[in-house]
């Protein structure tokens, strides 16, 4: 979730729309800016534009607006997409975008108010549970078949969506549609690591071969070994770091850790795509899906010994392996930093910004145009066990409020329908490289591009994808919650509280809100129904989460080549 802070807005050709729209500017539109980039041939993309000619009728000269996050895929869509939109369609679309955390402050007022603030959302899945459970956002399953059915594109082809599985709530209705998606992968200089000469060094003073690690364990030795160390062999100068994060007290840096930084350490339980009946939140559901508890006492495991582990961790190698200026960034901030060309790597690192790191000339590519790094399923902590959720994958999906008149609703429609469209996303996830289709993960484009992105592409291609899932259905209100996370994990990584301070202060919090939630009564049978507290050691001996304390939490680390690791994506 890249939470850009900037705000740009791309006003659909407001003061040159065309007297007249329809095939003459689609035609033009596929002429000049999607040519042969498509996986639909020029006939069929042609039929796709009449359909959305035709569609778009009735509501020629409507101005709508929508948002999104600032991200590279939402750029493309704003700057480009949107003009083309409404030269071909009539309907002039305005595609702001602005920061991730004021995407959800815009939703969350428009859902308290029932003002139309947007016509339409790109917002994150991770607020399924949310949307599930408050019914303000239509069910798109409903919409498609009832009121929107005549804007609804028959060559939009749902089964080719690769993400839908998150967007659906557990009554197996699809609430939000996909428009770009990214994973947190590890990411690593393959060039170091491959170095003779480091790993030389690395087995004379750990005993293991360097290579990807497979758990923290590893993941530490290797940000000691490369921080401050001497890379002038490698024509490397400046001070050379171990590891990368970021640390400011941020709305960013809750996401930091609700986007499975906890699950990776082990502190849910197994399942996909998200642990059940405690998810990476910590957050414990009952056989109906309310939400019962978030501390131990209740049966969560928010504060429980993985969750201390894990914030204690990162605290120490952000301290430790980090620049310097880290702790000070956001993650907007940080996330161009290992492109600069001095760090080893990042275990935490969203694809994102694949984008950015490919560009030429930069100090993390080669002159042939091949990357100096490579990304990699990320580590996992010493509470992690096998079936458990393994890391993160941001979805940002198009959703329509019940509180934006059917009209308006129509019209946005026809718009994130054309910008998730076979005839554009190809085009769309060569810029942005955030892929949602299989037919475009699948191209020939992307097998001869391939190469040069580092293993995207493979990781994309595999079945693994699936277990990397955002935030699921344990969450009842995601902007109410989230916020509660960067405050108290902003505390620990400062010092002004320990780990497991922290972590006890956010889960009486959390379980604040769903004692509100409770006390409201407006979610009905699928809200929270809390737990009586009990002794928390009845809970820590239960099998799953919340585990019990390990005696020892050093673990024997355990790296493997990129081969073996890229190899298992397809398992």
């Amino acid at each position: 979730m890249t939470r850009l802070l900037t705000t740009t807005t791309a006003l659909a050709l407001a003061l040159s729309l065309p007297a007249f729209a329809g095939m003459e500017e689609a035609r033009g539109f596929l002429d000049d800016e999607i040519g042969e980039m498509s996986t639909l041939s020029r006939a069929e993309q042609e039929e796709e534009m009449q359909w959305f000619v035709d569609a778009a009728q009735p509501f020629a000269g409507m101005e709508i607006k929508v948002v999104s996050e600032s991200i590279t895929t939402h750029e493309f869509e704003s700057r480009v997409l949107a003009p083309a939109f409404s030269a071909i369609t009539g309907i002039q679309i305005t595609h702001d975008l602005i920061g991730e955390g004021d995407v959800v402050e815009r939703l969350q007022t428009q859902m308290q108010s029932g003002e139309n603030i947007y016509d339409a959302y790109i917002n994150d899945s991770d607020l399924i549970g949310t949307h599930w459970r408050y019914q303000q956002a239509r069910s798109l399953t409903d919409w498609m078949e009832g009121t929107g059915a005549d804007v609804t594109n028959p060559m939009l082809d749902l089964d080719d969506f690769i993400g839908t599985s998150f967007t659906t709530g557990p009554d197996g209705d699809l609430y939000q549609l996909p428009d770009q998606q990214f994973a947190n992968l590890y990411w690593y200089r393959h060039d170091w690591f491959t170095d003779p000469k480091n790993m030389e060094d690395f087995k004379a003073e750990y005993g293991y071969d360097l290579g990807v690690p497979v758990n923290w364990a590893a993941y530490e030795d290797i940000a000691e070994f490369f921080t401050g160390r001497d890379l002038s062999h490698l024509d490397v100068e400046g001070e050379i770091y171990g590891s990368m994060d970021y640390g400011k007290k941020d709305p960013s840096l809750g996401w930091r850790y609700t986007d499975a930084w906890m699950s990776m350490a082990g502190m849910g339980d197994k399942g996909e795509p998200n642990g059940l009946p405690v998810d990476e939140w910590g957050i414990r559901v009952n056989e109906n899906s309310q939400p019962v508890g978030s501390c131990v006492a209740r049966g969560g495991a928010t504060n429980a010994p993985a969750a201390v582990y894990a914030i204690t961790k990162s605290k120490e190698w952000l301290e430790k392996y980090s620049p310097p200026a880290a702790a000070g960034m956001t993650f907007s901030e940080s996330g161009p930093v290992p492109a600069q060309g001095n760090v080893a790597q990042q275990m935490f690192w969203y694809t994102a910004f694949t984008a950015n790191m490919v560009e030429p000339g930069i100090a993390v590519m080669n002159e042939d145009g091949t990357p100096k790094w490579k990304m990699a399923p990320s580590p996992h902590g010493v509470y992690w066990e096998e079936g458990m959720k393994v890391g993160y994958q941001d979805a940002g999906s198009w959703t329509l409020m019940k509180s934006t008149p059917d009209d308006r609703a129509k019209a946005a429609w026809l718009y994130a329908q054309f910008v998730v469209s076979k005839t554009v996303d190809l085009k769309k996830s060569d810029v942005g490289l955030t892929f949602i289709r299989k037919s475009t993960i699948d191209s020939d484009h992307f097998s001869e591009r391939a190469p040069r992105l580092g293993g995207l592409v493979e990781f994309y291609r595999s079945p693994a994808r699936l277990a990397w899932s955002p935030t699921g259905t344990n969450i009842p209100d995601y902007p109410k919650l989230a916020q509660l996370w960067w405050q108290n994990i902003g505390d620990a990584l400062s010092g002004g509280k320990s780990p497991k301070e922290a972590l006890d202060s956010l889960c009486e919090e959390q379980e604040r809100v769903l004692q509100r939630l409770e006390r409201a009564g407006i979610m009905g049978d699928i809200g929270p129904k809390l737990n009586e507290e009990r002794d928390p050691d009845y809970w820590l001996s239960q099998p799953g989460a919340p585990k019990a304390a390990l005696e020892n939490e050093d673990e024997e680390p355990i790296t493997a080549s990129y081969d073996e690791l890229i190899s298992s994506w397809s398992e």
